[in-house]
């Protein structure tokens, strides 16, 4: 990978928020899973991955912009994920598939170590 912050100045600072506000976002998207999770309607089961799907989707777009690619993927997969399984609800409780625990998994992990090495 090319160091991106010698062709783009002010570049550091860029990632530096994102860094920041990635904190903040797994933050978020935990507490909108979990929320998931625990929903007892199938109207607040989506509204919750909705919700986390959009945060995620925010993630994604940016991060390969920055350079994160890794990050990007992975957030990409969980977004979909969470997109497939509202689409295919159709308004009737189901449990949360199991792709869509292992892509957050993975996101958390992948986040954590970003954020770990950017230390």
């Amino acid at each position: 990978m090319n160091d991106m912050s010698t062709v783009l100045p002010g570049l550091d600072g860029i990632r530096a928020r994102f860094l920041t506000l990635l904190q903040e976002r797994q933050a978020l998207i935990a507490q909108h899973a979990v929320a998931a999770w625990e929903s007892d309607t199938p109207a607040g089961q989506c509204a919750n991955l909705d919700a986390a799907q959009a945060v995620l989707h925010q993630i994604a777009g940016t991060a390969g912009s920055l350079g994160f690619h890794a990050l990007g993927d992975t957030a990409r997969a969980c977004e979909g994920a969470m997109i497939d399984h509202v689409e295919n609800a159709q308004n009737q409780y189901l449990d949360l598939p199991a792709a869509i625990v292992e892509n957050l998994d993975a996101f958390l992990s992948e986040s954590q170590t970003l954020l770990a090495q950017a230390q």
